[in-house]
């Protein structure tokens, strides 16, 4: 039973669908009545009639079904399409072609399954006013004076409606009855059923008309709408938001902010403009400075150059900043008839200031880098001394080099200038007894390790050859011979051996010495040896770069003195100093400079008495001498060692 009548339900629903019930009065519809709004149009036009009861407001139109029905309320008859005349579109009905009979009510009727609502629709039609161009009723708009502005045409319903159909169309405009040519006299037409008018002046106070031509279902029509446009002197454009620009502001947690809403608006007159401060969605009402949030009030200021308008102002201030204030956006919103432009900004916490421990960083650093760069300056050889003992292995072993000895060894020979008791006692006594026996390193020394029978010169060629260093022993007066002068302390006019001198004569006694006489012979030009070892030394360290010179002082040398020596060992020491044997032990840092000082000068230029291989004249030579690739090598705590 009930499924025949579930079954007889749908097919009066169907029959319903299909429009065979012409008693639309009979049904019990749910009745709107007249639409508020009217529908104009003159005869020979096309005339769009819509339903609204197709909406939410009326029932759920996405789930439930419908159908609707249009009605002629004089001939209680259904409209249906009729070529040149009507077109029924859902809730839409199209008089194609209007004439004065068209004139009346129409009645459209929604049916769903479970009901029907009905709603009246009122078609006025007019004939034209005699002797005028457009429509009998016109829609007011203003247009402003002096500033380009715009007219929109009333047609837009129609032009949404055909663009939900697909259908082209055309949009032409009327001054008065005269066609407006796009793009002349000041006329453009724009988007959206716009017609613009640029610099507007009063003799643009005229009647418009914007005509929309079409074909619908075959049928071409058109349909017009007029408007009376007047000329406003008093202006207000749309408001410009300058400030805030948008963005991001930092601002501390804990401070004070405040950010300005600055709108311009262009006008002649008083604008109808407000400005609202909003925080998220919610807007700011208290202008009680005691609140923590709060906006002032509103400020205006007229502008005549170089645009004449109103500046509107209103500060927004937070009077302390707390951690729900950041990463929300704050707006600042206008209000006018011409728009309602705005603008915002994300306030965030500001980044951490790191110049002052950047700065303290790199101070730090700076500071550091100086002391250890002075550090190293007045430690550079205990530095070095440690690092060698501490870590032998980053050092080749010297051993598997070729050469016999760590040293060779060139001081005055007996019966030449600088030769004295105490020099033969710091070669024959002092440096083996520290470099050999404490520090490990062997030397060549004349007068103990040449073989006899051997020529000087070949003497001093291979053992110099075989040395890893050259350590050069002198005094005041070594570089001095006996018969180009009679003391160098006597007087100031001793003049400088020359080093090609010194060559061809040492040379020359070479030959004589090698020809004549074994190395010893005291009888055959002593500074012979000297010379070669001299020079020989400095041709290897200053032209070939092959062996390293150790310039030790054995006493002080004044400038005077110095002025006498050989410009090849003055050269030397002043690119690579020298080692002072006579210097003052106890004075820190001056031990390697060479220089002399005032407490030298008191205490004199005699010879050190220290033997320990960690005092500061040996701990110098042990950093010119060839490294040894060994950890047992010269002990720090080394007992003292008598002359």
């Amino acid at each position: 039973m009930g499924r025949w009548s579930t079954l007889g339900g749908s097919l009066l629903f169907f029959l319903g669908l299909s429009g065979t019930c012409t008693g639309f009065e009979q049904e019990n519809c749910t009745n709107y009545r007249l639409q508020f709004d009217r529908v104009y149009s003159v005869p020979g036009e096309v005339a769009m009639l819509n339903t609204t009861l197709a909406s939410y407001d009326v029932f759920n139109i996405s789930a439930v079904p419908y159908n609707i029905t249009w009605y002629d309320s004089k001939t209680r008859q259904e409209i249906s399409n009729e070529t040149g005349r009507t077109a029924v579109r859902g809730e839409t009905l199209w008089f194609l072609n209007t004439t004065l009979d068209d004139d009346g009510e129409y009645v459209s009727v929604l049916r769903t399954r479970s009901g029907c609502y009905r709603q009246n629709t009122r078609l006025i039609v007019e004939l034209p006013v005699p002797g005028e161009c457009g429509r009998p009723r016109k829609a007011g708009q203003p247009i402003t004076k002096g500033v380009t502005d715009y007219l929109g045409c009333p047609l837009k319903e129609y032009i949404s409606k055909l663009n939900s159909y697909n259908t082209t169309f055309s949009l032409m405009w009327y001054k008065g009855c005269v066609l407006i040519v796009d793009g002349s006299d000041g006329y453009s037409y724009e988007d959206n059923a716009k017609l613009k008018i640029d610099k507007v002046e009063t003799t643009n106070q005229q009647s418009y008309t914007c005509t929309l031509t079409f074909t619908l279902d075959g049928t071409v029509g058109s349909v017009s709408e007029s408007i009376e446009a007047w000329v406003n002197a008093k202006y207000s454009l749309t408001p410009q938001v300058r400030q805030p620009a948008g963005g991001i502001i930092k601002a501390p947690i804990g401070s004070t902010f405040s950010q300005l809403c600055q709108v311009f608006v262009p006008c002649v007159g008083k604008p109808w403009v407000n400005v609202f401060w909003f925080v998220q969605r919610d807007f700011i009402m208290e202008t009680n400075p005691s609140a923590r949030v709060y906006t002032s009030e509103k400020l205006t200021r007229s502008e005549t150059v170089p645009v004449e308008g109103v500046w509107i102002e209103r500060v927004l201030t937070i009077s302390k900043l707390q951690e729900k204030d950041y990463n929300i956006n704050y707006t600042c919103k206008t209000a006018s008839a011409r728009g309602n432009p705005q603008s915002y900004f994300t306030l965030l916490p500001t980044d951490p200031d790191l110049r002052l421990p950047i700065g303290m960083i790199l101070g730090n650093v700076a500071v550091l880098f100086i002391v250890s760069v002075i550090l190293y300056y007045l430690f550079k050889v205990d530095i070095v001394l440690c690092f060698r003992r501490m870590f032998p292995v980053f050092y080749t072993n010297t051993d598997s080099d070729g050469k016999l000895y760590d040293a060779y060894v060139a001081y005055s020979q007996p019966n030449t200038e600088g030769f004295s008791n105490e020099v033969e006692a710091f070669v024959f006594h002092t440096l083996p007894e520290v470099l050999e026996k404490a520090c490990g390193y062997k030397l060549f020394l004349a007068g103990r390790d040449c073989v006899p029978g051997m020529a000087i010169v070949d003497s001093v060629e291979e053992n110099i050859q075989a040395s890893r260093r050259l350590l050069l022993l002198y005094t005041a007066s070594t570089f001095m011979r006996k018969r180009l002068t009679s003391g160098i302390s006597s007087n100031n006019n001793i003049t400088k051996s020359r080093d090609s001198t010194e060559h061809s004569e040492s040379k020359k006694e070479s030959d004589r010495s090698s020809n004549t006489s074994f190395d010893g012979g005291e009888e055959n030009y002593p500074d012979s040896r000297q010379q070669l070892e001299r020079l020989a030394a400095m041709h290897r360290s200053l032209l070939e770069g092959s062996l390293k010179v150790i310039l030790v002082e054995l006493e002080e040398i004044t400038p005077a003195q110095l002025a006498l020596f050989p410009e090849s060992v003055r050269h030397l020491r002043m690119k690579q100093g020298a080692v002072c044997w006579w210097k003052n032990q106890s004075g820190a840092g001056r031990w390697r400079t060479c220089m002399r000082t005032k407490e030298d000068e008191e205490k004199g230029g005699q010879l050190s008495q220290t033997l320990s291989p960690s005092s500061r004249f040996w701990k110098e030579m042990r950093y010119r001498m060839p490294v040894k690739g060994k950890r047992a090598m010269c002990p720090e705590k080394a007992t003292l060692l008598n002359v």
